[in-house]
């Protein structure tokens, strides 16, 4: 009789994050399972849930759904112990139609995506510069979303406005409309709609004002981080601070989970697709990835297409050759991402 060390068996675990509880599984080295337990998305639930796991043998590699949302937490407990953890972007559409939906076979599913490779993502670590990049970021994309609301929305009152007000408007431009309106003074002078309207105006164009302050001090924080952490990326042609941190954000922490150029390309959606079938050999367009990443390579191919010598040449270069500039673009994108690849930090440690 065959004695099995417990201890030494090599099991790989499975996490189907929520708001307030996390249903993990655990599977052994040949995918059967071992066990499925729910715990708290506490710092002691996820404390147990690791002793869970440990308690069937040693842990590989633990596959988790979200972990840059309700997985963040876990995540960090399981990489602090040295476990490997594979970001998991949702249960096997043929299992599920099978089998049915519920939280202990997602995450079922979430380990054996980990054990077969099936998911093989190394997830953010979220601890370093990029994190605090990506908070800033947020809370700046934010303001802008605001601030543009806020300026249609004065447009759009200045359009309706009584006559004395929608000739102070009439000409006004974007860059001052915020201002104009912030000074207004409304006086209780018996015309309601002229008070109200007033009124309006002068608290979104306060607001404007105030987000402006805002993005001015988020900006001079994403600038100190975006230097300490890549120097080398803002020294590109085209490459500003909102670029390089949204190039940072898609890389993460930890750059070395990406295995290869090819799959920083990949990740930035700017790797063509291969669509060949029969006698049919193409590729198609790259519909995947981050987008914001792939919005920053844009803006710096435009930039380059502005400014760059060199890039304006490739571009009558390959008009000439009959490609549309729609397909040039695509290419430059390309281009650019093996570029900026070599200047993410600890970059030149991948193989």
């Amino acid at each position: 009789m065959t004695i099995v060390n417990t201890d030494r068996r090599a099991v790989t675990g499975g996490v189907d994050t929520h708001l307030d509880v996390h249903v993990a599984a655990a599977l052994d080295g040949i995918g059967g399972l071992l066990g499925v337990q729910s715990f708290d998305t506490s710092g002691a639930g996820h404390a147990e849930l690791l002793g869970w796991l440990q308690s069937f043998g040693s842990v590989a590699r633990v596959g988790v759904e979200g972990t840059g949302s309700y997985g963040a937490g876990l995540a960090r407990v399981l990489r602090s112990a040295g476990v490997e953890v594979i970001e998991v972007d949702r249960p096997n559409r043929q299992e599920r139609r099978r089998q049915g939906k519920s939280d202990p076979l997602d995450a079922v599913e979430a380990a054996r995506a980990a054990q077969s490779g099936r998911a093989r993502g190394v997830a953010k670590s979220r601890d370093g510069n990029v994190e605090a990049i990506r908070a800033l970021v947020v809370a700046k994309r934010s303001a802008r979303a605001a601030k543009i609301k806020s300026l249609n929305q004065i447009r759009h009152l200045g359009f309706t406005a009584p006559d004395e007000l929608r000739q102070r408007f009439q000409d006004c431009s974007r860059q001052h409309l915020a201002a104009r309106a912030a000074a207004l003074r409304p006086r209780p002078d018996g015309d309601a709609v002229r008070m109200a309207t007033k009124t309006a105006l002068r608290t979104l164009g306060r607001r404007v004002l105030a987000l402006d302050e805002e993005k001015a001090a988020l900006d001079e924080l994403l600038v100190d981080l975006v230097t300490a952490t890549a120097p080398g990326l803002l020294g590109l042609h085209g490459v500003g601070v909102d670029t390089a941190a949204s190039l940072l954000v898609a890389a993460g922490d930890n750059p070395g989970r990406l295995r290869s150029e090819a799959a920083w390309a990949h990740l930035c959606g700017v790797a063509p697709i291969e669509a060949s079938s029969g006698k049919v050999t193409r590729h198609r367009l790259n519909r995947g990835g981050d987008r914001h990443a792939n919005s920053a390579l844009w803006g710096i191919v435009i930039t380059r297409l502005r400014s760059d010598p060199r890039t304006q040449a490739y571009m009558e270069r390959r008009l000439k050759e009959g490609r549309s500039k729609r397909e040039i673009i695509r290419v430059l994108k390309r281009y650019v991402a093996r570029e900026v690849f070599h200047h993410l930090p600890r970059a030149e440690s991948v193989t």
